[in-house]
C-alpha cells in the first residue's frame, strides 16, 4: 500500500483536478434525483393497506385524497370554489352536496345524515381526489395551486397537503443543515486541533465525497426527504475520523522520515488505509443492518449512507493528501498551539479507580436498560411539525369544525348486494369513534335505487370491480383509539366481503407500528452480529468483540434510555436507526483503543501498563472524533423545524458523547478485569503473555 500511497502523492495535482472535474456529474446526479416526501410510501407491496392504493391508482385513476374546509361563504361561492378546484391540473374529482342534489335544492332540504357530513353552521366540507399519489409531484403541485386560488377561509387537509409542507421545508432547510454543520465542525476542529486552516480541507475533501455520493443516488431513482437532508451530515460526522487518522499518522511519519514529506505522506495514505479498513466496515456493516428492514426507509437510507462511506474512505486517502501536500506551507503557517492537554494523568488515574468504574457502570445499567426498553415513541408524522404550516392549521380546522380526523376508504367487491353493503355502512356508522360512513348506497337513504345516484358521482365511487366507501373518524392518527377502530372495522368488513381492505393514512399507520416493532428486533440483532463478526475477524479473538459490543451498546440503552426519564418522545424512525449507526459509527472509538492495548500486551508489557499507553494515546484522537460528530449534528438538531430530522440530529449528537465517555471510562476498565479471559481467547495474544511469564519466572529464579 505504500506504493499506491507514493503514486498518489506523485500525482496529487492531477487527483485534485480529477476530484474538482468529477464534482460536475455528481451535482447533475444530485439535482435530477427525485425525492420522495412520503413515509408511508416505504411500507410493503403485500399489505392490504398498500395493495389497495395500487388499486385506488390502477382502477379508479385516484391516489391521494383530501378535505377541504370552506367557511364563510354562500352556497354560489362555495359552488364556485368547487368549480376551480375542479379545473386544477391532478385533480381527478371532487364530492360536495352538489354531486348528489342540485345547489337549488337546499342544502338544509338533504336528509340530516348528509347534511351533517357536509355542513356546519358556518362551514362546508368538500372530499377532493387526486390523479396521483400522496407524494407525487403533481399532487404537491395541485395542493399549491388550490391554496393559491382559494382565500383564507379556505383550509386544505389532508397528508398530501403534510407532505407538501414538509417538502417546502425540507427545501428551504436542507442546505441551511450543511452549513451548520460545516461551521460548527470546523470551529471545534479548529480549536482543539493545532492548525486554524487544516478542518477547511477537511471539510473540502469530505464535502466532495458528500457530492460524490449524493450524486451517485441518480442510479437508485429517488431517495427519501429524510435521506437526502441527514445523509450529508451523517456522512461529515461518521467519516470525519479518517481525516483526523490520515493528520496524526502524516506528523508521526514526519518524525520518521523528517526531511522527506512526500515519503511521510505515502506511509500515512498505507497506515491510514489500513487501520481505517476495519473501523469503516463496522460503520457500513452499521448502515447495511438498516436494509434488513422490511420498512424500506431503512434501505434508503442505509444504500445511501454505505456509499457515503466508502466515498468517504476513498477521499480521504486520495484528495485529503492532495489537499494537505499543494497547501503544506498554508499549512505549516497556521498552525497553533494545542489547546488539549496531555492525557498522561487521566489515563493514570482511570486505570488506577478503575473498579469504581466498573461500580458505575453496574449501578446505571439497570435503569439505561429500563429506560430504553420504555423510551416511548410517535407515528403520527404531522404530530410535532410546526404549527404555522397551512396543512397543520387546516387540520386543526377539520377538527374543531367537523369534530374529524382521520379519512379512512374501504374497497369492496362490486358484487356486494346493495343490501350487505347498506348494512356493512351502518355496522361501521355504528363503530365508536366514527363520524360517518358512506357509499353509494347510503348517500340518499335506503329507499333511493343506485340508479338514481348521478352518474359522475357512481363512476367516482365504483370502478371495475371494486367500490369505494368512506369513513371520517373522529379519532387522530397513529392514537390507540384509531388503531383499535381500524381493527374493528376491518373484521366489519372482512365478515361481508373477504376481500374488502380498508386504506388510508390511519390504516397505514397502524401496520407501521406493527412493522417496524419486528424491524427494531431484527436490524439490531444483525447489526450486532455483523459488527461482532468484522470485529472477531480483525483482532482474531472471540472475547474483544463481546466487550467492545458490550460497551457501546451500554452507550446505546443511555441515549435511548434518557427520553423515558425526561418524558421525551422520539420518532419511531429514531429508536430504530439511532443504536444502528451509533454502534457502526462509534465502536470504531473502542477498536482504536483496543488496538493499542493488543499492539502494547504482544510487547510483553504488563496489563495495567498496556492499558494505560493505550488510553492514554486514543483520548485526544477518542475526544476530537466525537466532538467533531456531536458538532456534525447538534447545531442541525437545533436548527430543524422537521422534528424527525431534529430528533435524530440531537440522539446522534448525544450519543456521540454518550459512547467517547463509555469507551474513555469503562472500556479500559473492562479490558483490566478480563485481561487474562482476553489473552486467552485472542490469537497472537496468548503466546505473548506466555513469553512474558516465562521470561518473568527466569529472572525470579537468577
Amino acid at each position: 500500500m505504500v506504493n499506491v500511497g507514493k503514486k498518489i502523492v506523485k500525482y496529487r495535482v492531477a487527483i485534485l483536478i480529477l476530484g474538482i472535474l468529477l464534482l460536475i456529474p455528481s451535482a447533475l446526479g444530485y439535482f435530477k434525483t427525485k425525492v420522495n416526501y412520503d413515509i408511508l410510501y416505504y411500507l410493503p407491496d403485500n399489505i392490504d393497506t398498500m395493495k389497495g392504493q395500487n388499486i385506488l391508482m390502477d382502477d379508479f385513476k385516484k391516489g391521494a385524497f383530501a378535505m377541504e374546509v370552506v367557511e364563510g361563504m354562500t352556497t354560489k361561492e362555495e359552488a364556485a370554489i368547487k368549480e376551480k378546484i375542479e379545473n386544477v391540473d391532478g385533480v381527478a374529482d371532487v364530492i360536495w352536496y352538489d354531486s348528489i342534489a342540485d345547489t337549488s335544492i337546499p342544502i338544509n332540504a338533504l336528509p340530516s345524515k348528509l347534511k351533517d357530513v357536509f355542513n356546519t353552521d358556518d362551514a362546508t366540507l368538500m372530499a377532493i381526489f387526486f390523479d396521483d399519489t400522496t407524494s407525487a409531484n403533481s399532487t404537491m403541485d395541485a395542493i399549491t395551486e388550490i391554496r393559491s386560488i382559494t382565500n383564507k377561509q379556505c383550509y386544505l387537509s389532508s397528508m398530501s397537503a403534510v407532505v407538501t409542507d414538509i417538502r417546502q421545508l425540507s427545501e428551504k432547510e436542507t442546505p441551511i443543515y450543511v452549513l451548520i454543520a460545516v461551521i460548527l465542525t470546523c470551529i471545534v476542529l479548529s480549536i482543539f486541533m493545532d492548525c486554524w486552516i487544516l478542518p477547511l480541507f477537511f471539510m473540502l475533501s469530505i464535502g466532495m465525497a458528500i457530492v460524490y455520493n449524493m450524486g451517485s443516488n441518480y442510479f437508485l431513482g429517488e431517495i427519501s426527504y429524510i435521506t437526502k437532508a441527514l445523509s450529508a451530515v451523517l456522512q461529515l460526522g461518521v467519516t470525519m475520523d479518517y481525516s483526523i487518522f490520515l493528520y496524526h499518522s502524516y506528523q508521526e511519519n514526519q518524525q520518521r522520515f523528517p526531511n522527506d514529506k512526500e515519503r511521510a505522506m505515502a506511509h500515512a495514505i498505507s497506515n491510514t488505509f489500513s487501520s481505517v479498513l476495519g473501523s469503516s466496515l463496522t460503520t457500513v456493516a452499521g448502515f447495511i443492518a438498516l436494509c434488513f428492514m422490511t420498512f424500506t426507509l431503512g434501505k434508503d437510507l442505509g444504500i445511501v449512507m454505505a456509499k457515503g462511506v466508502v466515498f468517504g474512505v476513498l477521499s480521504c486517502v486520495t484528495i485529503l493528501p492532495s489537499f494537505i501536500m499543494i497547501f503544506d506551507k498554508l499549512i505549516r503557517k497556521t498552525t497553533h498551539r494545542t489547546v488539549m492537554p496531555a492525557m498522561e494523568k487521566p489515563a493514570r488515574f482511570i486505570t488506577k479507580h478503575f473498579k469504581v468504574f466498573i461500580l458505575v457502570f453496574l449501578v446505571v445499567l439497570p435503569p439505561a436498560l429500563i429506560g430504553y426498553k420504555k423510551a416511548d415513541v410517535y407515528y403520527n408524522l404531522d404530530a410535532t411539525l410546526p404549527k404555522y404550516l397551512d396543512s397543520i392549521k387546516a387540520n386543526e380546522k377539520l377538527s374543531e369544525e367537523f369534530d374529524m380526523n382521520a379519512t379512512h376508504m374501504v374497497l369492496a367487491n362490486t358484487n356486494l348486494s346493495s343490501k350487505d353493503a347498506k348494512a356493512m355502512l351502518d355496522k361501521m356508522s355504528d363503530v365508536k369513534g366514527v363520524k360517518f360512513a358512506l357509499g353509494l348506497d347510503s348517500l340518499l337513504g335506503s329507499a333511493i335505487p343506485r340508479d338514481v345516484i348521478p352518474t359522475k358521482l357512481t363512476e367516482t365511487l365504483k370502478q371495475g370491480n371494486w367500490q369505494l366507501f368512506l369513513v371520517q373518524s373522529e379519532y387522530k392518527v397513529a392514537t390507540e383509539e384509531v388503531n383499535q377502530q381500524c381493527t374493528k372495522l376491518n373484521d366489519i368488513i372482512k365478515k361481508y366481503d373477504s376481500s374488502a381492505m380498508l386504506i388510508g393514512e390511519a390504516p397505514c399507520t397502524n401496520d407501521l407500528i406493527t412493522i417496524t416493532d419486528k424491524d427494531f428486533k431484527v436490524v439490531s440483532a444483525i447489526s450486532i452480529i455483523v459488527v461482532f463478526l468484522i470485529i472477531a475477524i480483525v483482532f482474531r479473538s472471540i472475547s474483544l468483540p463481546v466487550i467492545l459490543v458490550a460497551v457501546i451498546e451500554f452507550a446505546i440503552f443511555i441515549n435511548l434510555g434518557i427520553p423515558y426519564y425526561t418524558g421525551v418522545k422520539m420518532p419511531f424512525i429514531a429508536s430504530i436507526v439511532i443504536g444502528t449507526i451509533q454502534l457502526g459509527a462509534t465502536v470504531d472509538y473502542a477498536i482504536l483503543m483496543t488496538t493499542r492495548y493488543k499492539k502494547e500486551r504482544c510487547k510483553r508489557k504488563e496489563k495495567k501498563e498496556s492499558i494505560r499507553i493505550a488510553l492514554g494515546s486514543s483520548i485526544t484522537s477518542i475526544i476530537l472524533s466525537a466532538l467533531g460528530f456531536f458538532a456534525a449534528t447538534f447545531g442541525v438538531g437545533l436548527y430543524s423545524d422537521i422534528d424527525m430530522i431534529s430528533s435524530i440530529c440531537i440522539l446522534m449528537a448525544r450519543g456521540a458523547i454518550i459512547s467517547m465517555f463509555v469507551v474513555i471510562l469503562i472500556l479500559p476498565s473492562m479490558l483490566m478485569i478480563f485481561d487474562k479471559f482476553i489473552c486467552a481467547t485472542t490469537k497472537g495474544m496468548r503466546v505473548a503473555i506466555a513469553e512474558h511469564s516465562a521470561l518473568a519466572q527466569n529472572q525470579v529464579n537468577a
